[in-house]
């Protein structure tokens, strides 16, 4: 994240990151990565795909469940987040 400071100036979001070659600090992210080679594997050049291709993958993976989310799809997950908030605003 080449403009990491600034996004944590502008939001307030602490930022971390993990130390290099240490992907167990990187449960989400290695896991991400292995679904995502379902779809596209190591070494594929994503240039080669369609904006639409790109966003049709994002889709299924948005509407996927995942277990760390109680079963939950990660496109549920942000929209209870996002109604809670809103409820909580004055």
């Amino acid at each position: 994240m080449a403009e990491h400071a600034q996004l944590r100036i502008d939001t307030g979001v602490e930022i971390y990151f993990c130390d290099p070659h240490s992907p167990w600090q990187r449960g989400s992210n290695e896991n991400t990565n292995g679904v995502l080679r379902q779809y596209f594997p190591r070494g594929t050049d994503l240039s080669r795909h369609s904006p639409e291709e790109l966003a049709a993958v994002a889709l299924a993976l948005d509407s996927r469940p995942r277990k760390a989310l109680g079963w939950h799809t990660p496109a549920e997950t942000l929209s209870e987040h996002l109604l809670a908030c809103a409820a909580s605003s004055p």
